[in-house]
């Protein structure tokens, strides 16, 4: 914010120094027509005011610009810097995943494995019952 706040300053003075150079042509017409020394001695130092501002005006110009320019390039590398983040996200979601899929990949077969061992156990449990029939007909 500090920086767009100096850019508008900057820009605000790039236009105040083009009212000066604008004027300072405009004395410079005038200096040509007057009659008098010291009024001409007068504008002599004025246009050289003026000169000595529109350099400056350049100057304040340029650092508008580069100013300008900088703003811009901030604001890309914070769209890089958040695009930079989203992607390590992405990425640690992604690893995440690949686990969670192996993990999975793993667990199906000892899925199957428990489903059989229940399907053993009941058929153990119902053999037993029968050995116990069979064991109590043959003392009967």
């Amino acid at each position: 914010m500090i920086a767009a706040t100096h850019c508008n300053t900057l820009q605000h003075a790039s236009t105040h120094c083009n009212m000066l150079q604008h004027a300072a042509t405009h004395y410079n017409t005038l200096q040509h027509t007057a009659t008098c020394f010291n009024t001409l001695q007068h504008a002599a130092t004025c246009c050289n005011t003026l000169q000595h501002t529109a350099t400056h005006c350049n100057t304040l110009q340029r650092s508008a610009t580069l100013c300008n320019t900088l703003q811009y390039s901030a604001t890309h590398c914070n769209t890089l810097q958040h695009t930079a983040t989203h992607c390590n996200t992405l990425q640690h979601t992604a690893t995440h995943c690949n686990t969670l899929q192996l993990t999975a990949t793993l667990c199906n077969p000892l899925q199957h494995t428990a489903t059989l061992c229940n399907t053993l156990q009941h058929t153990a449990t119902h053999c037993n019952i029968l050995q116990h029939i069979a064991t109590q007909h043959r003392r009967g």
